[in-house]
Order: structure tokens, then sequence, then C-alpha cells
């Protein structure tokens, strides 16, 4: 059984290679997706990759959100279809409803590049069952309005329903509200996160292969469906 996952790429995307090519370590095949197609080619997941999509010269990920793919993207999620957002793809997500709260300036005004610490709080999603509960990894982060913030009632809900998927650990690096670093949806099949697990996949590029269970979590909940 081979598994597709679609990796759609807008204007400014730049990790949708690195996206890519994760998948198909993974063992899955990757299928390009154009944003101004709504074709998803039946693919069995998708990924919204990182970068800048349009500039960010409104939002991050606000102009995205009304590309034709994600008119698509937002019905087939709704219905179930595995969604992944990475960084940019996260701010997609927010600004598409997708999921809850918004991506806004990191609090010390700098874009940062670091490898970051992180504590997987949630392995019940589609993206995260070949993680343990509570493992730490080490992944790149880089952004520059990567700081999660919602109102209490909204963090208070993610918390009570186990919907935080990651937290920083040992620094905040932007600002993000109780340490969030991604989030899924109720049904746990759409999953937005700031840091870049694509970019620790394999030894010889990554600060270690901790990003992979991302991309193998999804093939054998799909294999195993």
């Amino acid at each position: 059984m081979t598994i597709r996952v679609g990796v759609v790429t807008f204007p400014g995307s730049l990790d949708d290679r690195d996206a890519s090519r994760a998948v198909r370590i993974a063992g899955a095949e990757p299928v390009a997706l154009w944003h101004k197609d709504k074709n998803l080619q039946q693919v069995d997941a998708i990924i919204l990759p990182g970068g800048f999509s349009y500039g960010d010269y409104l939002r991050c990920g606000a102009i995205s959100r009304f590309s034709p793919v994600m008119e698509s993207v937002i019905e087939q999620a709704k219905a179930g279809l595995p969604v992944l957002g990475i960084c940019n793809g996260f701010q997609i997500l927010c600004e598409s409803h997708l999921l809850p709260g918004a991506l806004t300036r990191n609090d010390h005004l700098h874009f940062i590049c670091r490898d970051q610490k992180l504590r997987i709080e949630n392995t019940r999603t589609a993206w995260t069952s070949d993680y343990a509960q509570g493992q730490e990894i080490t992944v790149p982060l880089k952004n520059g309005e990567g700081g999660f913030v919602a109102d209490e009632r909204t963090l208070d809900m993610l918390e009570a329903e186990g919907r935080v998927v990651a937290r920083y650990l040992d620094v905040n690096p932007n600002g993000s509200r109780r340490d969030i670093a991604g989030i899924s949806n109720a049904a746990g099949n759409v999953v937005g996160l700031m840091p870049h697990p694509e970019h620790a996949v394999e030894s010889l590029t990554g600060p270690t292969t901790d990003g992979l269970a991302f991309f193998s979590s999804i093939l054998k909940r799909l294999v195993n469906a």
C-alpha cells in the first residue's frame, strides 16, 4: 500500500522540498500540490510547509488562506483528512480557522534560528503517535512571527482537552503563551507546529533525527486505518 502525502507550494514557500524529502525518508510518496489548484490528487494527507507565503505582506498566512487549494484542504480536513502545518503552515491553519489562536511577532522582535528542545505532550494525534508521551526532542526553529497567542478561555480549553501537541523546553524562544509550540484540532487530524521537524530527519543535515516521527506517525496511522 502506497501512502501519498501532498505538500502544498505557495508563492514564497521555501521548505516544501524539505517536507517532501522527509515524507520520502519516512516511506511515503510525496505529491507536489500547487496553491492555485483545488485538486488534491486524492492524497492521503496534506502538509502545509514553512516559508513566507506571499511575503507575509498582510499577516503571515492571511493571503494563502484564500488560495484555491485551501478550499479543498479546509473541506477535507473537516471530513478527517490529516493535515500538518509547519511554521508558515501553522499560521495558515490558524488564519483558516482550522486551528484556534494566532501567531504574532516574536516578543523580542527579532528573527530567531536555533535548535530547539521540545516536549511532546500529545501522542494521540495523527502526526505524533510514534512518539512517547512526554518525550523530549530537539528540532530546528526559525521564525520571526512564531508567538502563539489566544485568549485565556481558548488556552484553558486547549489544555483541558489535551490539544497542546508540543511545548518549548529550557527557553521560550518567541513569547508563545504557556510555552506552546504546537496544537491540534479536537479530532487530532489537524496539527500546527512552529518548529521544523522536516529539518531533523537525517543525521547528515539535522541536529538530530527527532523530527522523523512526525512523518512516520502519519504513515503508520494510515496503513493501519
